[in-house]
């Protein structure tokens, strides 16, 4: 299977089947993340080392801009889009088959989790996999150890507390935190933390 007929099937958000062609490319190309990021993970690199490796994983131009701390993993890299000025701080852990989009300006705290997989509740049909993405907006600041689940966007302005489980989108310009996340305040124009 071609990489962009397997984007566009996951990106449809159609079931992954348990031994399809999908789900044997997914296996392909969580092989060739693992070796990109053992490699990215295995010692230190410029930021300039670290943005070619990163280019390499997600088969995309990773602007001038983007800054990681390491160690950084995911399961395929392929369906990862980054924005300008995206920093990525250490630890953190993306699952991107069903897609991750992070917007210009935003930081990602340590050991933030990005989930796009879910699998079915029904037993037969458990080793399925229902993709769905996650949109991170423009100048979204998450904290360390936060989680966001499939098929959550999160506006523009957003900040998402440390520790979160966010299961549901977050407005713009709004605080959320808990498990499961809810509001917790809207921020102001020129608002300090």
């Amino acid at each position: 299977m071609e990489l962009q007929d397997f984007l566009a099937y996951l990106d449809s958000g159609a079931r992954v089947e348990a031994g399809s062609p999908v789900h044997l490319c997914m296996h392909g190309l969580s092989q060739e993340a693992l070796r990109l990021t053992a490699e990215l993970n295995g010692g230190y690199h410029t930021p300039e080392e670290l943005r070619d490796i990163m280019t390499r994983l997600t088969g995309r131009p990773v602007d001038d801009t983007f800054a990681l701390f390491q160690p950084f993993y995911t399961d395929s890299g392929k369906n990862i889009r980054l924005g300008r000025n995206v920093f990525i701080n250490s630890g953190c852990r993306f699952q991107d088959q069903g897609g991750i989009t992070i917007g210009d300006g935003s930081l990602v705290g340590h050991n933030v989790v990005l989930a796009t997989l879910n699998h079915d509740l029904d037993p037969a049909h458990r080793a399925d996999l229902l993709p769905a993405p996650i949109v991170i907006g423009k100048n979204v600041w998450i904290g360390a150890h936060a989680t966001v689940l499939p098929g959550v966007t999160v506006g523009d302005n957003a900040v998402i507390a440390a520790g979160a489980v966010v299961t549901k989108d977050v407005p713009a310009d709004s605080v959320v935190g808990g498990v499961p996340a809810r509001v917790l305040k809207t921020i102001s124009a020129g608002e300090a933390p």
